[in-house]
């Protein structure tokens, strides 16, 4: 018995170095709950380490319960190992192999939350909404988020077969995919017409503002600017925090709300360094998410843009990263966000000014967005420049929602009064 209570102790104490949640004055203030549940986890780590068909590592069984733990909090909170936590961080810094896919979770089920632009899963029409059941053979049923990014990942060139259901009721299909090295360019842009402005976020990495600002200053000045945040799955906060601040010269960008005093923050704009003096227009969809409402919900609520398109994926939580000794990490949700206006979009989204739905075609099965030259027999290869972006009048063509954003930023100078109008001179704050 004192055997038990010892190694009991020993597995109390690692628990509480591991998670860096109870510190030693919290467990003696609320022993009497705490202490019998760790109890009852430790009766079954005995029992399974004595009975269990084969031998488990201690350390398996300790990395079972901690994702059991985060699997009871919400979607966005995950326990990472240390091959999980190195593939986020590749990601955020923009390059990464795969499929393309920001992936959650609800209540359960596997769900696409938006595919990167140009990605294989872009390209096979995997939608934002649409749940993975299978990914080739294995099911996704109670696969962690860890899980199923190991299995969509691997060499450039190997194939895999997801099946996915779109709505409801329908019947399920599958898409083959071929991975690829995903870099992810952060920001595209270009003039649609002299004047006009466009450009595209991608994703939040580390050094997005100061892509974004690169790409403006050579469009200046301007009559007007489309900043496009579909499918952009969202990315590094402070980073939407900059993006919004290049645009608002004061007011607040987002607060964040949480248990913790240290959780209440306000992030406002500065006025150094503001562009002004042309309209904007924001493009969102359901594939808007995170970082991305954050910039659309600033810019909306401070009446900088008019936001175009439909309602955004909804998703407002501020997750932490805890790196933990051994090289993994605790993702943990702290906190909520709110845009200037106290509206908390959670699970609710951004809604639009203005209500766009964008016009494109769809195969039959609706696994792929766009018939392309590709799909065609005996089609020509791409020759040398096939790395170039779309021309402005290639995109105007093909994306219905942009060229009514064009269309509507024209507008502009003839529906504002004279002395609002802009000025030759865009003007930057400095």
């Amino acid at each position: 018995m004192n055997s038990k209570r010892n190694w009991a102790v020993a597995v109390a104490l690692i628990f509480c170095m591991v998670l860096g949640i109870w510190r030693v004055q919290v467990l003696h203030a609320q022993n009497e709950e705490v202490f019998p549940s760790l109890e009852k986890l430790i009766d079954c780590l005995e029992i399974i380490k004595n009975n269990y068909v084969e031998e488990v590592p201690p350390s398996k069984l300790i990395d079972g319960a901690i994702k059991g733990m985060t699997e009871t909090l919400d979607p966005h909170s995950t326990y990472l190992s240390k091959e999980a936590y190195k593939e986020m961080e590749i990601s955020l810094k923009g390059s990464f192999g795969g499929l393309g896919i920001e992936l959650g979770q609800n209540n359960g089920d596997l769900i696409v939350v938006s595919p990167i632009e140009e990605s294989p899963a872009f390209k096979a029409g995997v939608m934002p909404g649409d749940k993975i059941l299978k990914i080739d053979d294995k099911s996704t049923a109670g696969l962690s988020l860890d899980e199923a990014v190991s299995l969509l990942r691997g060499k450039r060139g190997t194939k895999v077969r997801l099946t996915l259901v779109r709505d409801v009721g329908k019947k399920p299909f599958e898409v083959e995919l071929t991975r690829e090295n995903i870099k992810v360019d952060s920001i595209q842009s270009c003039q649609l017409e002299n004047g006009y402005g466009y450009i595209k976020v991608r994703s939040f990495k580390v050094d997005t503002a100061d892509e974004l600002e690169k790409a403006l200053k050579p469009m200046l000045p301007l009559k007007g600017l489309i900043l496009d945040l579909r499918y952009n799955p969202g990315g590094v906060l402070n980073q939407a925090i900059a993006v919004s601040d290049l645009f608002l010269s004061e007011g607040l960008i987002v607060y964040t709300d949480g248990r913790r005093p240290d959780d209440h923050q306000e992030f406002s704009a500065t006025e150094k360094g503001t562009y002004e003096g042309f309209p904007m227009i924001i493009l969102i969809n359901g594939g808007t998410a995170s970082a991305a409402e954050i910039v659309s919900g600033a810019l909306q609520d401070n009446h900088r843009a008019v936001v175009i398109g439909v309602k955004s994926f909804g998703k407002a939580s501020v997750q932490t990263i805890k790196e933990l000794p051994d090289g993994s990490a605790l993702k943990l949700t702290v906190a909520r966000y709110y845009t200037p206006s106290g509206r908390s979009i959670q699970a609710k989204g951004i809604q639009p000014d203005i209500v766009v739905e964008q016009r494109e075609p769809l195969s039959d099965d609706q696994t792929q967005k766009f018939m392309r030259e590709e799909d065609l027999k005996q089609h020509l290869e791409p020759g040398d420049k096939s790395n170039q972006t779309p021309s402005p009048s290639a995109m105007l063509a093909s994306d219905y929602q942009l060229k009514y954003a064009l269309d509507l930023i024209k507008t502009w100078e003839l529906l504002t009064p004279t002395k609002a109008r802009v000025n030759e001179k865009t003007a930057v704050k400095n």
